[in-house]
């Protein structure tokens, strides 16, 4: 059994040991060494592909995001524009509204002067029952005058009589200036034609004499 044990000891040593198998073994050692070398050229070689297809998905990411960013601007841009548009359009169409009729007044208001003028003229102490022509002329003449001044009223017009007031040149207009006694300097001592706003925008100065310091 022993003699049996050597046998197989020495032949094992001597299929190790043997000329053909050290032979091989470099060459089998080589063509591993090359399949890992060439493993890890194909991965260098992937390595620089990769990395410029992800530097050309940044470039196209960026620009897109640039074009996002431009396309927002623009469009908030065209909303405030459109915006400020429709206001100005609502606004001028507002004033239309209320100014429409400035034309119009303004020719009334020379009307509307005429029968000031004309009741004005007129000799209260005359207006009396023993001349009723006069009486009912005089009486025609102020309700004709009351009633264009309610439609005056009722369309925006107001009348603009600053007697005793400050003078203010937004709605006065100043023909003369004299020290008038008992009138504080810079006030309205006289008015020779009331003036008119139409809501709010005086659509004709009313003229005045301002009393000044003497």
């Amino acid at each position: 059994m022993a003699s049996w044990c050597v046998r197989a000891v020495r032949q094992s040593y001597s299929l190790v040991a043997s000329p053909a198998l050290i032979r091989a073994s470099p060459r089998l050692l080589c063509t591993a060494t090359q399949q890992k070398n060439g493993h890890r050229s194909e991965e260098e070689a992937e390595k620089p592909e990769q990395s410029s297809a992800e530097k050309v998905l940044m470039e196209e990411k960026t620009q897109l995001e640039d074009q996002l960013k431009d396309m927002t601007e623009k469009y908030k841009r065209a909303l405030a524009d459109t915006e400020n548009l429709r206001t100005r359009s609502q606004k001028m169409i507002e004033d239309a509204k209320l100014y429409g009729i400035q034309g119009f007044c303004k020719d009334l208001l020379e009307v509307a002067d005429i029968l000031e003028k004309a009741t004005e003229s007129v000799p209260k102490e005359e207006v009396t029952s023993h001349n009723p022509h006069l009486k009912n002329l005089y009486d025609g003449l102020v309700m004709t005058e009351v009633q264009i001044q309610k439609v005056f009223t009722k369309h925006g017009l107001v009348k603009l009589n600053p007697e005793g007031l400050k003078f203010d040149p937004y709605e006065h207009e100043a023909l003369f200036h004299a020290p008038v006694e008992g009138k504080e300097p810079g006030s309205v001592a006289v008015v020779t034609k009331v003036g008119y706003k139409l809501h709010g925008r005086t659509l004709r100065p009313a003229l005045v004499g301002v009393a000044k310091a003497p």
